[in-house]
This record gives C-alpha cells, sequence and structure tokens, in this order.
C-alpha cells in the first residue's frame, strides 16, 4: 500500500523487539522454570501445551532463553513451516529455557505480543521466511537478521489491542466452523464402518460359514529376518509392499521401497497379483487392509504383510476386502493380539476367522451398493475438504487486512506509533550499555 493509516509508521522488528536476550546473569540459578522443547509447541493453536519443570542451573547454557510475554519462532524446517510460533504464557516462575530451534522475540511498549504473533504465523510471511533459510537440507534455519530486518507496519499501541481482539473473535468463529468440519469426518468415518457392517456382516447372517483360508487360492506372509533385510533394498527394481502401503481400505503407492531384480528371483514365492488384498498384521484401532491395484507391476509382500489370493469362483475381493474392513472384524481380531509394544495378530489367526458368505452374485451386488454409499460420502467429505480450505484462505485475508489497518476503525485520539518509537530510540541510546562476563558462582 503507498499510504500507511494514520497513526501508523513503517518500523523494523529489531527496533520494536529485543531478539534472543539472555536471562539476567543474577539470576538464581536454583529457580525452577519451565523447559521448552520444539513438540510442546502446538502448530495449530501457537500455544505451549506440554513444558517440563527444570531447575535454571541445568538448562542454562546450551538452550535458548525466553520469559513471560515473549514470543518463540521455530526457525528450523519444517517447524517454522508448519507454524510452530507461540506466545510465551504461564511459565513456571515467569521464566522458560527450551530448543536452541527458536528465535526469542521480546516486544517493547511499542509491540504488543500477539500482534507479532500473527503476524509471524502469516502464510506469506512464512514463505518468505523460508526463502531467506540457510543451510544444509533437512537442517536450513531462519537467520537472525532475516527477523531483525523485517519492516513491520506498526499501529498505535491501542490499536495493536483492538486489532487483536478482534482477530480473536474471529478466530473463534472459524475454529468453531473447523470443529464442525472435524466432526463431519469422523461421522463419514463412522457411516462408511455402518454401511460395511450392514451390508457384509448383518445381511448374511443365514448365509453359509467359511474360513477365510477355505475362500482363498493362497494365503502367505511375507519373508522374514535375513530374507530381507534393510540393506537389500535398491533405488529401483521390483516393488516391496510394506505396512506403510496398508491402508483402511486404501493402498498408500506414494510408500516406495524397491528390491533387485536378482534378489526377487529368490523371493518369487512372495509374488502379489493384482486385486490380492494385504493385510496388516498390526491391529491397533483398525483393520488395515487393501488390494493390490492392477498397476503396481512386480512385486512382494514383506514380513507382517499377509496376502490372501482370492479364490474368484467362491468370493469377490472386493467383497472380502470390505468384509475384513468391517468393525466386526476389527472386534472379533481384539482378543487375538499379542505383544505389548505393537500389538499384532498371527498369519494363522487370520487363516482361522469365520465370516458368513453369501452367494457370488449376492456378493456383487452388496459391492455394488457400498461402492456407491462411499460415493456418496466421498462427495461430500470432497466438499468438507474445500470447505477447510477456504477457511484457510478467510483466514490469511483477516490477517492481511489487519496489517493494512482495514480490520478496525482508526482512533485519532490513539497515541501515534511514531511517538512510541521516538521514546524507544531515545531510551536505547541513553541506557548504559550492559557489560559482558561470566557470572561468579556462589560456594
Amino acid at each position: 500500500m503507498s499510504e500507511l493509516p494514520r497513526g501508523w509508521s513503517v518500523a523494523i522488528i529489531k527496533s520494536v523487539a529485543d531478539i534472543n536476550p539472555k536471562h539476567d546473569s543474577t539470576t538464581d540459578r536454583e529457580t525452577e522454570v519451565s523447559f521448552v522443547r520444539m513438540p510442546a509447541v502446538d502448530e495449530h493453536l501457537g500455544v505451549i501445551t506440554t513444558p517440563d519443570i527444570k531447575p535454571l542451573k541445568d538448562v542454562w547454557k546450551g538452550f535458548t532463553h525466553f520469559a513471560e510475554g515473549d514470543v518463540i519462532f521455530a526457525k528450523i524446517t519444517p517447524c517454522m513451516e508448519n507454524g510452530k510460533t507461540a506466545v510465551a504464557r504461564g511459565l513456571n516462575n515467569g521464566l522458560a529455557c527450551g530448543s536452541t530451534e527458536f528465535h526469542v522475540l521480546r516486544p517493547t511498549e511499542a509491540l504488543n505480543a500477539d500482534y507479532i504473533w500473527r503476524y509471524l504465523r502469516q502464510k506469506s510471511f512464512r514463505a518468505e521466511a523460508e526463502a531467506a533459510m540457510t543451510g544444509a537440507v533437512g537442517q536450513r534455519r531462519v537467520p537472525k537478521p532475516f527477523l531483525e530486518e523485517r519492516e513491520l507496519h506498526l499501529p498505535p499501541i491501542a490499536e495493536q489491542r483492538r486489532i487483536v481482539a478482534k482477530l480473536d473473535r474471529l478466530s473463534a468463529h472459524s475454529a468453531a466452523a473447523r470443529d464442525h468440519l472435524a466432526h463431519t469426518t469422523k461421522l463419514a468415518t463412522r457411516a462408511k464402518q455402518a454401511i460395511l457392517d450392514a451390508e457384509t456382516v448383518q445381511a448374511t447372517v443365514d448365509c453359509g460359514v467359511v474360513t477365510i483360508e477355505e475362500i482363498a487360492d493362497v494365503m502367505f506372509d511375507g519373508p522374514f529376518g535375513s530374507n530381507l533385510k534393510s540393506e537389500d533394498y535398491t533405488a529401483e527394481g521390483v516393488r516391496v509392499v510394506r505396512l506403510e502401503n496398508i491402508g483402511v481400505m486404501e493402498f498408500r503407492a506414494e510408500k516406495i521401497t524397491f528390491i533387485s531384480e536378482r534378489k526377487y528371483k529368490t523371493l518369487q514365492r512372495h509374488s502379489l497379483h493384482p486385486e490380492d488384498i494385504v493385510f496388516s498384521s498390526f491391529v491397533a484401532d483398525d483393520v488395515r487392509a487393501a488390494l493390490i491395484p492392477a498397476n503396481l507391476g512386480s512385486a512382494i509382500n514383506k514380513a507382517d504383510c499377509f496376502c490372501v489370493r482370492c479364490d474368484k469362483n467362491i468370493v469377490d475381493p472386493k467383497y472380502l476386502l470390505f468384509r475384513l474392513s468391517a468393525r466386526r472384524t476389527y472386534l472379533d481380531m481384539e482378543d487375538l493380539v499379542h505383544g505389548a509394544t505393537r500389538p499384532r495378530i498371527g498369519l494363522k489367526h487370520l487363516k482361522a476367522y469365520k465370516i458368513s458368505l453369501p452367494a457370488l452374485e449376492q456378493q456383487k451386488a452388496i459391492v455394488r451398493r457400498i461402492e456407491a454409499a462411499f460415493a456418496r460420502i466421498d462427495r461430500m467429505t470432497k466438499d468438507t475438504s474445500r470447505a477447510a480450505h477456504l477457511l484457510d484462505q478467510l483466514d490469511e485475508r483477516l490477517l492481511a487486512k489487519a496489517f493494512r489497518g482495514e480490520l478496525v476503525p482508526q482512533n485519532p485520539e490513539d497515541e501515534p506509533a511514531e511517538a512510541l518509537l521516538t521514546r524507544i530510540r531515545e531510551a536505547r541510546a541513553t541506557a548504559p550499555k550492559q557489560k559482558r562476563g561470566r557470572r561468579k558462582e556462589t560456594a
């Protein structure tokens, strides 16, 4: 914009905030303070959620210092891009130390902490910060000078508070809308499970009962132990289907692992065919099973990825996939799970699992009804996703309006930002320079 709103000024961040300050060297090192690791910052809410408590003496060296009311900003990828930024509140004794991957901004009297926090949260700001990153791939960081020299459109402090209050109210509405959309997504998942149970479990109570082994041409696990090791993986060759590829009724093709053709020849008995069902042995919250797609090419399964190749004269692969993915299957197998850290079942349990099986034509009719119902639900969830994306865009536009001075009206009685900036410059010019030196340890 060519002209700033009345009472606004342009300031660089270091003129209105101290960057990466340190605790006063005279602070009692026995003081218990908050200790904030990177995972303790919620990237969606922008708050510190789960800090630890440690004596200051244990975390003084080698960590970032900050205090109540400071703004912490993750400088490393991908945390910065994800929005890990927070106003430090509720700190133990008002002090904290934390990850060295935070930059800290301590606002002066000219800057509201929530105002600068929202400024840093803008996607546009994060995009520019990402472009300014330095360092090696995977360890790239936003340099301190980028923050220090960044220009900021600065309203009077009273207007900053009004902007923050307005954004808080609008954000509450957005958050409520997101909660409703998230609830819709959960309802869609529940609806699919209800359809599966109704179509594949309840509707077949009068049919004959068979085990999975009885309706399969073949069932097998993947190679274990030394038969397939991580050093056998190659950059290209024959696909290896791993647990990461098996979703809930979804084959996740983006997770790619290969072995060489030579290695494949020793493991051909584990070859997968199109329409094979791969079933995850790990049964935690859901049953994970998927059909092998027709375009996968040559592939084998890894250990703990069970393969079920259907006898198509008896059972439709899609029908069996839907039946195995029903909530009823999870509840049945929950009692069979073993293993303290990674709950799983054995191939023998899957082979022995019993289901009611209708005639093949009835199976195909059930599959058509399920797919039609799922298509309607998927259209609804796509609409939900689009609505969530529009909410994100709305939030960004509101922030942009706020920092252009278009969100709340200006008040001619507010003290202009330039007056505060002048006082800060004068105070800094006359302030005695802090002496740097080692703190004397007490006996």
